[in-house]
């Protein structure tokens, strides 16, 4: 046997039940779900939203079977002009991994109806430090107030440059209303540094290099590791920017497609 697995937090994931209903499916309630007979034994591919899930994903990644992790998109979700109210529209999905890690050559279609224009390369002075919370932290094995500590520490190493540290507010609304990053990034910022927040998405469009730090993250084809080059740091050019945009926009799905069905079809192509 070989199918499907849309695994649902209680039977009551909005999204995930949305893809599940997509493919004529029904989502599994993960009180419910068996790994070894569900995946092991009946070698059926899984798809489960959210981090915390970190177990699951790691034996399918160690007995070699698929699965497909939904988590908040990449872009599109924050205020914008066709995002008035900074809505969380869109959802990526991404095959046994986290976060999509390659460019693949992709037309510009689904990023021009984002209506983003990345911004040119900005000049500033401060340093960004955007922390984790405390999900990403489970499922990497790291303390995050010592990640914080090494990091500075680390940067300091490197440049006389003040840092700030931005930590993760708890409450959507307080991200996406209260100073949101944007602002901060427009605000004689030099560059970002983070661990796999999605901060590193906004810095570059913003015109800010960013620096990743976590195994996993999109943004790495056109950021930097090595914080020794804090003061000289890497930023795309704009054929490799938009390459990634591009790309990018094709790894995430708005809430409509993951009902009628584009999205379900789309993230199997990748």
């Amino acid at each position: 046997m070989s199918g499907w697995i849309f695994l649902s937090k209680g039977g009551e994931d909005e999204y995930i039940n949305m893809l599940a209903a997509s493919a004529k499916m029904q989502p599994v309630d993960s009180d419910y779900f068996d790994y070894h007979y569900d995946i092991k034994v009946d070698r059926n591919q899984l798809v489960l939203r959210g981090i915390l899930k970190h177990k699951i994903m790691k034996q399918c990644l160690e007995d070699g079977n698929n699965f497909y992790y939904m988590d908040s998109g990449y872009v599109g979700n924050n205020l914008g002009n066709l995002n008035s109210q900074g809505i969380k529209k869109y959802h990526r999905i991404v095959l046994n991994d986290l976060q999509h890690r390659v460019i693949r050559p992709r037309p510009s279609d689904r990023w021009d109806l984002l209506g983003i224009t990345p911004h040119p390369r900005r000049s500033g002075y401060k340093i960004i430090v955007a922390a984790p919370d405390e999900k990403p932290c489970k499922y990497y094995g790291i303390d995050q107030q010592k990640w914080i500590a090494d990091t500075v520490a680390e940067i300091k190493k490197h440049t006389d440059r003040p840092v700030e540290v931005r930590e993760r507010a708890a409450k959507r609304a307080d991200r996406v209303l209260n100073q949101p990053l944007s602002q901060v990034l427009a605000q004689d910022v030099h560059a970002l540094v983070t661990f796999n927040s999605v901060a590193a998405v906004e810095s570059i469009l913003a015109g800010v290099p960013a620096f990743v730090m976590s195994p996993s993250h999109v943004a790495e084809p056109v950021a930097n590791r090595d914080l020794s080059k804090m003061d000289h740091p890497f930023y795309p050019d704009r054929d490799l920017l938009m390459a990634w945009c591009h790309s990018m926009a094709y790894g995430q799905y708005h809430v409509r497609e993951l009902k009628n069905g584009a999205a379900f079809r789309m993230m199997q192509e990748l």
